[in-house]
């Protein structure tokens, strides 16, 4: 990706002209009551900085999959109200994306104003695989604004009408967000500071095969934990009991710690595991047992890494200039299974360089475990899209903002 990207500056004088915005503001919800609103938080020193400038700001986003048709437990109408509340200041909301309320909305604007806009994936032109369809609402969204601005990190990955095409027909430019989040995962993949550590967890390991074949050349150690590992276990011909696995990934696994040892990087799988005999749920308390990870019985299943491989993986983290986290170490939802994400964490919290916490579930479980964000060099808003940058696939939203 090229270093001319342009910035909120090149567009100019901003006061009195519409200013669109694609923000992320897909925040899980509970009801209407949000339950984690950190990429809300994200994303107001963007619009702060654009309502300052005199700005008219009418901010997109999405939430959830509504499937191209209105559905009222996806409105954005709880977050426009909590995105009021952060600014310390009203916050307009149309109930449609590109109707009657929105032209009225953002014909009502005045300088400095912002509204959001309802959820824009309420119109199946959105998300449409057909780029005449998808074209005619990016139309109808540019009609809206003077100009574009990209700041919804968490969403640069699709060739979407809000993120892509509106791009094509506005003055465009990237946010602070975005931005930051670029010069960020560059630093991952271009000259990292070492020694470089990359963590991974989460469920799937097919979830991060490009990761992994991206960085097991340019990372000096990469820790595995989570579901993913117990295919890595198998691969090993340990027994892994009841165990997240992938059979069809049983060679990759192979294949990847054979690579590793002729590049000489260091794969490290945990030594003892947490398990129990059943996933957690509401109607039984857990059970929890440490177990070598060599010697997972036949009935039991892993829910986190042990306190030995906290403790190691904590130690690999100790003189890292460079790491990158993605995906929990176990069912950090439940007490007894947070322990090896919380270690895990901790550690981050140390590091004597950069430290960046990979979107999703990670970011979900620094906020949960009480950490304070601040701790961190960087907490990345797009899961999805850090791992396709890492993976070094083009992003669509970023490749439109940087082209000729």
């Amino acid at each position: 990706m090229s270093d001319h990207t342009a910035d909120i500056a090149s567009l100019g004088e901003l006061k009195g002209r519409r200013v669109l915005v694609r923000s992320d503001l897909n925040v899980p919800l509970d009801g209407t009551t949000i339950t984690d609103d950190g990429r809300i938080r994200a994303s107001v020193p963007t619009l702060q900085q654009l309502s300052d400038a005199g700005a008219r700001v009418v901010v997109v986003a999405h939430l959830g999959r509504p499937d191209g048709s209105p559905d009222p437990k996806y409105s954005l109408e709880p977050v426009a109200a909590r995105l009021a509340e952060l600014l310390g200041r009203p916050v307009a909301f149309a109930t449609d994306t590109v109707g009657k309320s929105a032209t009225e909305t953002v014909d009502a604007l005045e300088d400095g104003d912002i509204a959001v806009l309802e959820n824009v994936r309420f119109n199946d032109g959105e998300t449409s695989k057909d780029d005449a369809v998808r074209a005619a609402f990016a139309g109808q969204l540019a009609q809206l604004a003077d100009a574009f601005v990209s700041d919804g990190f968490g969403v640069v990955h699709r060739k979407q009408a809000s993120v892509y095409d509106v791009a094509l027909r506005l003055p465009s430019a990237m946010g602070g967000l975005v931005a930051a989040e670029v010069d960020v995962l560059r630093r991952l993949t271009e000259h990292p500071d070492r020694p470089y550590v990359v963590v991974l967890g989460g469920s799937k390991v097919s979830d991060k095969l490009g990761v992994i074949d991206n960085l097991i050349d340019k990372a000096d150690k990469i820790l595995v934990g989570g579901g993913m590992v117990f295919t890595f276990l198998k691969a090993q011909g340990h027994e892994v009991g009841k165990s997240l696995l992938e059979d069809d990934q049983l060679d990759t696994c192979t294949r990847y710690l054979s690579e590793a040892a002729d590049r000489g990087v260091e794969i490290v799988l945990p030594t003892d595991v947490v398990v129990d005999t059943a996933f957690p749920s509401g109607d039984r308390e857990p059970q929890p047992s440490v177990v070598p990870a060599s010697e997972i019985p036949a009935d039991a299943l892993g829910l986190d890494i042990g306190p030995e491989s906290a403790a190691a993986f904590a130690a690999a983290l100790a003189d890292a200039r460079t790491v990158f986290w993605n995906g929990p170490m176990g069912v950090f939802e439940v007490d007894a299974f947070a322990a090896g994400t919380r270690a895990v964490a901790e550690a981050l919290t140390k590091v004597d360089g950069l430290s960046v916490v990979g979107g999703g579930d990670s970011a979900a479980a620094v906020r949960q475990l009480g950490f304070d964000e601040a701790a961190f060099g960087h907490i990345s808003t797009g899961g999805g899209a850090s791992l396709e940058f890492l993976e070094g696939k083009e992003l669509p939203g970023i490749a439109v903002l940087e082209r000729d």
